[in-house]
């Protein structure tokens, strides 16, 4: 989901603000795991891909930023995990690709998932879907949209979430980790200029906010 637009009479095309509201706070994340944790392991016991894969759902969007087409299009073949690489090729807006570095955190994710679908008789081969849908096939965007609604409610979260809200806390908590490096968010969401990065300047002027406030306390 986008944020508001406004008109920008100098390009004649639309901005996009992006605010808090549109990204998770640590307490919402460590919910929505919680949440998807569960259903995993529901899904494990009660021998039901779907929990199980919306497991995985989430934690492409916290961890890697993905767009739901990207994660919808991702295949086995596009994960470089095997030995010291950590990382995924994505095929983002307009086909490009682009490498994107994870951590060693979504790389152990990435292997239990497989070692998952290969229980559930799913193929793992490097032309099939990573996020498939029950026929094996390739997962639309509807679903994995619908799923996300599904998770958000279990977790007790607002519904004015969208799946999208994933990439939007992503990039925000990238770039405070990386002390504000927006050539390297960049890179790892695929905009094609450096202007849509730097919208996230707005979510984050509210840590400026904060620290103002506590300056000497």
């Amino acid at each position: 989901m986008k944020g508001e637009p406004i008109n920008n009479k100098k390009t004649k095309k639309l901005s996009w603000i992006i605010d808090e509201s549109k990204c998770l706070s640590v307490k919402e994340i460590k919910k929505l795991r919680q949440a998807s944790n569960e259903g995993k392991l529901y899904g494990l016991q009660n021998h039901r891909f779907a929990p199980v894969r919306t497991w995985l759902m989430v934690e492409l969007g916290l961890d890697a930023g993905l767009r739901v087409e990207e994660m919808a299009s991702l295949k086995h073949g596009n994960l470089l995990i095997e030995n010291t690489r950590s990382s995924i090729v994505v095929i983002g807006k307009g086909r490009k690709k682009r490498a994107v570095w994870i951590s060693s955190g979504l790389k152990n994710v990435f292997k239990k998932y497989i070692d998952y679908k290969k229980k559930f008789g799913y193929s793992v081969d490097q032309d099939s879907f990573l996020l498939n849908n029950l026929k094996g096939d390739k997962i639309t965007k509807r679903a994995l949209q619908k799923f996300f609604k599904l998770i958000i409610k279990k977790a007790g979260l607002p519904e004015h979430y969208h799946i999208h809200c994933l990439r939007h806390t992503y990039t925000t908590f990238l770039l405070k980790a990386s002390n504000y490096n927006y050539r390297f968010a960049q890179q790892q969401l695929g905009h094609a200029s450096i202007r849509t990065t730097q919208i996230y300047a707005n979510v984050l002027e509210s840590e400026g906010r904060k620290a103002v406030e506590g300056l000497y306390k």
